[in-house]
């Protein structure tokens, strides 16, 4: 079946839709990881936190469909990081993720988190280049690091570079915890509550039953930002879609993998209701780029046939946002208005991300003293004009091509209610897809990702 392993096998927190207007001092768009963990942080400081979240249960939408790595072992990044930052800002991102999965143990019960090794590795000759080289930016930032032959893996592989102390969670469980977590605290959580109209000038927004929320600032957590147009992040944020599938097995793994060669695959384990699964993640595109997504699944599941002898149970795909510079973009959307802030750009590693993040936007807001370096680090408005440039050039270049190719080829198909291009048939996963900013509708035009707010006119 098409729908997550999460998704499939846990129970959602029963919240009820905003059917009022209201004022806060705080409002988080977006109840996922991020926006939750925000909340419960903003609650427990004190602060009128209102949580508004599009779908009908909150963890339902990226988080629910992510791979539940916990990890700051976050595919090849601290070589590339150490190409583009300095030293002390490479470690300083390493340390911040790592401080967020030790974060994460003592704030969860015991049973909501798993404690495993992350391994990265390689079959090929050019995957062995690259992980020699991200072992010596491990050794350059003094990240506890081993290099080895041995894997639990049922297939032979070169070198796998481990990193120990990493974790390992349900997203949906975790997302029901801080769901209960907030509320305790006193913040007002809304789900099945669609916001469709920001008035930034005036501090309100309204949602698509006419509900207003008045509010003194404005987080965005919601994946893509639905305002990104203010920073001209919508133009530095590229979208790529990743494939899943899960199958019972025996006994769970001790680590958790990740392939640096090309195709990369991405191998987890999990214990839910006393019952062991595997996931099997990978096969990345640009999101909206094809139409007939049903071969990505086939590959994943026949290699789950081959090597771990299993049919798949449960099949899903995942929607992730990359910046230039592959760091996140969290905090005031821009100078000019620190009153909006925003997170997002995760690149497939937001779990841990998620929890730097919500801590990063508590202490612009309540002024808490945050870690030395951690606001500029992951700034929205960090990043060179070259990175911004180049990046602009990729992903504009090819909402431009698809714009028109949308006209062109697709004249009957439902036009995408952003910004206006053609939308494409997602057969595999029955969805509308738009191959300009990612934003996804299911087959009666509802929207399941933004950045859109209103459904498409299927008439």
């Amino acid at each position: 079946m098409t729908q997550s392993l999460w998704l499939a096998t846990s129970e959602s927190v029963s919240l009820s839709s905003l059917t009022s207007s209201i004022t806060c001092d705080v409002c988080i768009i977006g109840g996922g990881l991020t926006g939750l963990y925000t909340a419960y942080t903003l609650a427990k400081a004190g602060v009128d936190v209102v949580l508004l979240e599009a779908n009908t249960h909150v963890g339902h939408g990226t988080t629910g469909h992510s791979t539940g790595k916990l990890t700051a072992q976050h595919s090849l990044i601290y070589a590339n990081l150490l190409e583009q930052l300095s030293v002390d800002e490479a470690r300083l991102y390493y340390q911040l993720n790592q401080q967020a999965i030790d974060k994460v143990k003592h704030l969860l019960p015991q049973e909501h988190v798993r404690q495993v090794d992350s391994l990265l590795y390689c079959q090929k000759k050019e995957g062995y280049a690259q992980l020699l080289k991200e072992w010596n930016a491990y050794k350059v930032l003094n990240i506890k690091s081993a290099i080895t032959s041995d894997t639990e893996l049922p297939f032979p592989v070169t070198k796998a570079l481990s990193m120990s102390q990493q974790a390992q969670i349900n997203p949906v469980e975790v997302s029901n915890f801080l769901a209960k977590a907030a509320q305790s605290q006193g913040a007002r959580l809304y789900t099945n509550t669609r916001v469709q109209q920001l008035n930034i000038s005036q501090n309100n927004l309204h949602t698509e039953k006419n509900m207003s929320v008045q509010y003194n600032k404005l987080i965005l957590c919601s994946h893509y930002p639905i305002e990104a147009f203010k920073g001209l992040q919508l133009f530095k944020l590229s979208n790529s879609r990743s494939y899943m599938v899960a199958s019972k097995i025996s006994e769970t793994m001790q680590g958790q993998y990740l392939s640096v060669d090309f195709p990369a695959r991405s191998i987890r384990t999990a214990t839910i209701n006393d019952e062991h699964y595997l996931v099997l993640g990978g096969a990345n595109h640009i999101a909206g780029e094809t139409v007939h997504t049903e071969p990505y699944y086939e590959t994943i599941a026949s290699e789950i046939a081959e090597h771990f002898e299993q049919q798949p149970l449960y099949r899903w795909s995942a929607q992730d946002i990359e910046t230039p510079d592959i760091v996140p973009y969290v905090g005031r959307i821009t100078n000019s208005l620190p009153n909006v802030l925003i997170a997002t750009g995760y690149r497939k590693w937001g779990i841990s991300n998620s929890f730097v993040a919500g801590d990063i936007l508590s202490s612009l807001i309540t002024g808490a003293r945050s870690e030395d370096g951690a606001i500029a680090l992951y700034s929205p408005s960090r990043t060179k004009f070259g990175a911004q440039f180049m990046q602009m050039l990729k992903v504009g270049g090819f909402v431009a091509k698809e714009y028109i190719a949308g006209y062109m080829k697709h004249a009957t198909a439902p036009t995408c209610t952003h910004l206006g291009c053609k939308t494409k048939w997602n057969k595999a996963d029955e969805t509308w897809d738009c191959p300009c900013h990612g934003s996804r509708f299911n087959a009666k035009g509802e929207v399941l990702e933004g950045p859109a707010v209103q459904p498409l006119k299927l008439d």
